[in-house]
């Protein structure tokens, strides 16, 4: 029987050279080779099908004609410039005149131009975003641009020496990963997080992501109806909150107040947002102090129980919310 072919990307190629040496991954960035190393032995694996001129270009690049990769010896004194506004394009100029003429290699380089004038237009430099060719991420599926995530700031161990935490994330695209099952490549992006690592970073910068005491939630504005005319005042609510730099969210599911309560509680937000249909034809809203709210059972005296009750649960025109909300944040210290 026929064997089934296999193709390689360079990238695949490449991976194979610490098993089959330099030989074996010329070839494999040409025609492609027999598994058992000799003609009709073993299962022909395709290769990427680079002509001479491309075979060599690659071995340079990787630094297996002089020892030395031609990354190391071009890119790196040019990625250490962390100061030079222009490096990237110093990298893209040194990518299109050595590897332009290359076929495959000039529509990586375009993307990687395209994707420079992206994050440049966005206001991101080299101090924050660099294009670093020595970058390779160990999965095969990839099939164009992969990326890592780096955290550059110094902070001391536990004996006090300076270290970096380096990468806390990575992925890249692999559009060919799904043809492996359909007809047609799917345009897909995938990204990958050190969890662990990340977490010791944002302790070692005191982050408040992990303070141990957690920040209070957003405002709700309860889902108290849920015909059209009313989702839209909701919203509108929540826009005008956050409009005046207020953290706010409607609720989104169809429970009962009760349910809505015990979500907003679990959120720890501070107030909620409550409209129904008097209050709707009113042009009024209540905003409800779930913190004094939770206190008033521990109140023994009945004029301080009413005068906790009406600070607890303000109605107020729509045109005094962002007012109100603000005067229930403050009172418990919330910015």
């Amino acid at each position: 029987s026929q064997p089934t072919p296999r193709v390689l990307t360079p990238a695949q190629a490449i991976d194979k050279l610490d098993r089959l040496g330099p030989e074996g991954v010329a070839l494999l960035l040409g025609p492609g080779r027999w598994d058992g190393g000799s003609e009709g032995k073993g299962d022909f694996t395709n290769g990427a099908g680079l002509d001479s001129q491309g075979i060599n270009s690659i071995l340079l690049f990787v630094g297996l004609n002089d020892g030395l990769s031609f990354a190391a010896k071009e890119f790196g004194p040019t990625l250490a410039q962390t100061e030079n506004t222009d490096s990237c394009s110093a990298v893209l100029s040194i990518l299109r005149n050595h590897f332009g003429d290359v076929a495959g290699c000039l529509e990586g380089i375009e993307e990687l131009v395209q994707m420079h004038s992206f994050v440049s237009a966005a206001g991101y430099g080299p101090d924050r975003i660099r294009i670093d060719p020595s970058v390779v991420r160990g999965l095969e599926y990839y099939t164009g641009p992969v990326y890592e995530a780096e955290l550059t700031f110094v902070v001391k161990d536990e004996k006090g020496r300076p270290i970096r935490f380096g990468s806390v994330g990575g992925g890249g695209r692999y559009d060919g990963l799904v043809s492996r099952f359909l007809d047609t490549p799917v345009p897909a992006t995938g990204f990958s997080i050190g969890v662990s690592r990340l977490l010791s970073a944002l302790k070692a910068v005191k982050s408040p992501i992990v303070a141990d005491q957690a920040a209070a939630g957003p405002v709700i504005v309860l889902a108290m109806d849920r015909d059209a005319a009313s989702l839209s005042g909701y919203q509108a609510m929540v826009a005008n909150l956050r409009s005046a730099g207020i953290r706010a969210e409607m609720y989104l599911g169809d429970s009962n107040m009760k349910s809505q309560l015990k979500y907003a509680d679990k959120r720890q937000s501070v107030c909620v947002i409550i409209q129904g249909s008097r209050e709707r034809e009113a042009g009024q809203a209540q905003v409800k102090d779930l913190v004094l709210g939770g206190e008033l059972s521990k109140i023994a005296d009945r004029n301080e129980y009413l005068r906790k009750q009406a600070e607890a649960q303000m109605l107020v025109g729509l045109d005094g919310l962002v007012a109100a909300v603000r005067l229930v944040l403050a009172r418990h210290g919330v910015v």
